[in-house]
């Protein structure tokens, strides 16, 4: 078994609160977004679903959530073991849930997740519009926070989820608006972690990613992704952290005077 097995940690939905804010968002976090934390050498212990919450905040926007969030499941892991069923059904739950937090469609629903996010756009078709993170930071969130930029080389990552929605270049936008020298490597493509596949056959990991580490420039320390399991997959073979590029923005975000 891979040894960077993540801490656990547990995200509870806030109520949502009157405010003065400019506009409404629904957030769904996804369930390794909301269950898996740091791992082996990253002390980063705060739940994603805070940082990310955060982070719309200081873009002026209120936090929904989905009624029942911790009975919710986009389906994918069914659909990655072939029990499409089992797989429909989470995803028809997860439909009706968000439904009801848009008020129909009309709020704009936000996945932190990319595997989640792509899941639910092929399952919903156009009943109901989801959107990646990377779309809506890029879109939404950028224009309307100042950003103090890092220094130093970040490593990112587009996850295979996040190709397919064609969304490789956004993730690489987003991240070098925060970040004055961003790497990506042109050899790896997939990680090979393959959902939870990573834990119990780590050579196709290793396999996937036998480049990466070569590639990357002395210096380069943190890298960023979309998808807790990736990350987990990325930080073993890099030797430093992986984690979301919502972290990353966070962190050099501040609402704008």
């Amino acid at each position: 078994m891979v040894a960077g097995v993540p801490a656990a940690v547990r995200f509870t939905a806030p109520p949502l609160r009157p405010s003065t804010a400019r506009d409404r968002i629904v957030y769904f976090p996804s369930c390794a977004a909301r269950n898996m934390g740091a791992q082996r050498s990253d002390d980063e212990t705060e739940p994603l679903p805070v940082a990310a919450a955060r982070l719309f905040g200081k873009a002026g926007f209120d936090v929904a959530y989905p009624a029942g969030m911790d009975g919710l499941c986009c389906g994918q892991p069914f659909e990655s073991k072939g029990l499409m069923q089992a797989a429909d059904a989470k995803s028809a739950e997860l439909e009706a849930a968000l439904r009801d937090a848009s008020e129909g469609g009309r709020l704009p629903i936000v996945f932190d997740t990319s595997p989640c996010a792509y899941r639910m756009r092929r399952f919903l078709a156009d009943r109901l519009e989801v959107q990646d993170a990377i779309a809506f930071v890029r879109d939404r969130v950028l224009p309307t926070v100042a950003i103090d930029r890092a220094t130093g080389p970040v490593a990112v990552h587009p996850v295979c989820s996040v190709r397919k929605m064609g969304l490789a270049d956004a993730l690489v936008d987003v991240v070098r608006a925060c970040s004055d020298q961003v790497v990506t490597v042109d050899a790896v493509q997939c990680c090979g972690f393959a959902g939870e596949k990573g834990f119990t056959r780590p050579e196709l990991n290793e396999h996937a990613l036998r480049h990466l580490k070569a590639s990357l420039p002395g210096g380069c320390v943190t890298g960023y992704s979309s998808s807790r399991t990736c990350e987990i997959g990325l930080s073993e073979q890099a030797g430093f952290p992986y984690r979301s590029f919502i972290r990353l923005v966070e962190a050099h975000a501040r609402p704008k005077r």
